[in-house]
């Protein structure tokens, strides 16, 4: 992974990692995560955090300048309504996705929708655990879910997608590659193309779960009826 990061890591990805925040920056960025925190669990409202702070979590650390949200599309309302009444200011910036809401300087961004139509839903749920983010136990989208949105989303003018999954595969310890490949089947290429180029740096990633993606993509029913009758 030393060398993956030393010799490929793009410019963009570069000018991230090395980028700094002053004491006030964060104070304000924590704030504004706190009181998110507060006013969705005040109201009862299922949520994950993913983005920059689930990568930092469950991959590599790395500053973010924002707060994503990812909710179910029934909840995204209650959360506006909430952060609103928690004194942010909000919108609806693309009803059938996004909304989003601000406040000390900070924007949080409440998905509903994310690349591949996947939504949150009660196994992705129950599978989160709370992690440790700058001395707080936050609620993270699991790593295989996020392994997926990763690789879906990464684009030219996105590279640090793609290098947030790699640095996921070679970190964290816990990956269920039968859950994994249950949930790629919303982009079997781009999950498959990810995990051969991983193994191409050298990364531990298991033959099983390659050798079942590509059965999904010869044979897109593969596991179907295994889930029907779960």
């Amino acid at each position: 992974m030393a060398s993956l990061a030393a010799d490929q890591v793009s410019q963009d990805e570069q000018r991230l990692r090395e980028a700094t925040t002053t004491a006030d920056d964060e104070a304000e960025f924590l704030a504004a995560l706190d009181e998110t925190v507060e006013a969705l669990e005040a109201e009862g409202i299922p949520y994950l955090l993913m983005g920059g702070i689930a990568s930092a979590c469950l991959g590599r650390p790395r500053w973010t300048h924002d707060i994503d949200l990812f909710v179910k599309p029934t909840d995204a309302r209650r959360v506006l309504d909430a952060l609103a009444t928690a004194g942010f200011e909000t919108e609806e910036t693309f009803p059938d996705w996004l909304f989003k809401a601000s406040k000390h300087g900070q924007l949080i961004d409440i998905i509903f929708r994310s690349m591949g139509d996947i939504y949150v839903d009660e196994e992705m749920l129950e599978r989160a655990r709370p992690r440790e983010f700058m001395g707080r136990q936050l609620r993270i989208i699991p790593p295989e879910d996020l392994l997926v949105i990763k690789a879906l989303v990464h684009g030219e003018h996105m590279p640090r997608h793609w290098y947030d999954a790699l640095a996921l595969l070679a970190h964290c310890q816990e990956l269920d590659w039968d859950y994994l490949v249950k949930r790629a089947r919303k982009g079997v290429r781009r999950v498959l193309s990810l995990l051969l180029y991983a193994q191409s740096n050298d990364l531990v990633v298991p033959w099983k779960p390659v050798r079942e993606l590509f059965r999904l993509i010869d044979n897109p029913g593969h596991g179907r009826s295994e889930e029907t009758a779960s």
